[in-house]
């Protein structure tokens, strides 16, 4: 698959992922926390399903020579 998510959509993804992962670990929210394992790992491996669907490439533009 190709990657379509980019830069700063990619580490905004992890952190929030993180962070929500984090605040279920310590009880801080409720089992819908563990949902952040899905920016998480679309962060990490720079592709998202929701975006291909909808044709949206959040990475820079490659210019061809």
């Amino acid at each position: 698959m190709k990657s379509n998510v980019g830069g700063i959509d990619k580490i905004l993804r992890i952190v929030v992922g993180i962070a929500l992962i984090a605040a279920t670990a310590l009880g801080m929210i409720g089992a819908w926390g563990w949902i952040g394992v899905v920016p998480l790992a679309t962060g990490l491996f720079g592709v998202c399903p929701a975006y291909s669907l909808l044709g949206v490439n959040t990475c820079g533009v490659r210019k061809t020579s």
